[in-house]
């Protein structure tokens, strides 16, 4: 019964958290929402027995992502005019889009009720003495290796291009040489001087 109430409990403020997150019209509060999604889906997921995944959803998404997120939309300086311009002007497409997904979703979900696949099959039989850690380990790098190494690759490659994109040559910018500062020798940057008392230095 307990469970039960927290796990509505908790799916009420992801959704509610989420549906926030769209119709916020300040893009500091549509994070902020979106970090309270995050939590209560890991709520969700301790509730189902994955503790693995809770704890990746609050370290690696609420830690890191999503406080990027705020960061990056503080520091970025924000038309709300242009913004609201712009979804004026693209309404039709992202009605088309979500019309889309919604009737995605609901094929998705009526080919899993009537699919005819016995819900022994649904899900990855497991030795109940593995932790989920070490499940999700094994998982990982022996049936789906390559899977998962694909999703490293593609993530390297958007951070490169993030990277390239990014980059801009600016004008009277002295570059950085790294062969010239490899092979600067100490001979050639110090210079030992035996200076006269009360004298000084001459440079």
């Amino acid at each position: 019964m307990i469970q039960a109430i927290a796990f509505y409990l908790f799916a009420f403020v992801v959704i509610a958290s989420a549906v926030m997150v769209i119709f916020s019209r300040n893009p500091v509060h549509s994070v902020l929402w979106l970090i309270l999604a995050f939590f209560n889906a890991a709520g969700l997921m301790l509730i189902a027995g994955a503790e693995f995944i809770a704890m990746l959803l609050v370290i690696v998404y609420v830690g890191a992502v999503a406080v990027l997120f705020l960061f990056v939309v503080m520091m970025l300086n924000i038309d709300f005019a242009e913004l609201r311009a712009g979804l004026a002007r693209y309404a039709a497409v992202g009605l088309a889009l979500a019309v889309a997904l919604v009737a995605e979703i609901v094929i998705a979900v009526s080919a899993w009720k009537v699919g005819g696949i016995e819900l022994g099959r649904r899900i990855a039989a497991t030795d109940e003495s593995i932790p989920n850690i070490e499940a999700v380990g094994r998982l990982l790098y022996s049936r789906y290796l390559f899977a998962f190494e694909a999703a490293g690759l593609i993530l390297l490659v958007a951070m490169i291009g993030a990277i390239v994109l990014t980059y801009r040559h600016r004008a009277g910018v002295k570059p950085q040489n790294i062969n010239r500062q490899i092979s600067r020798r100490s001979k050639d940057a110090v210079r030992m001087v035996d200076a006269p008392v009360g004298k000084g230095v001459e440079l």
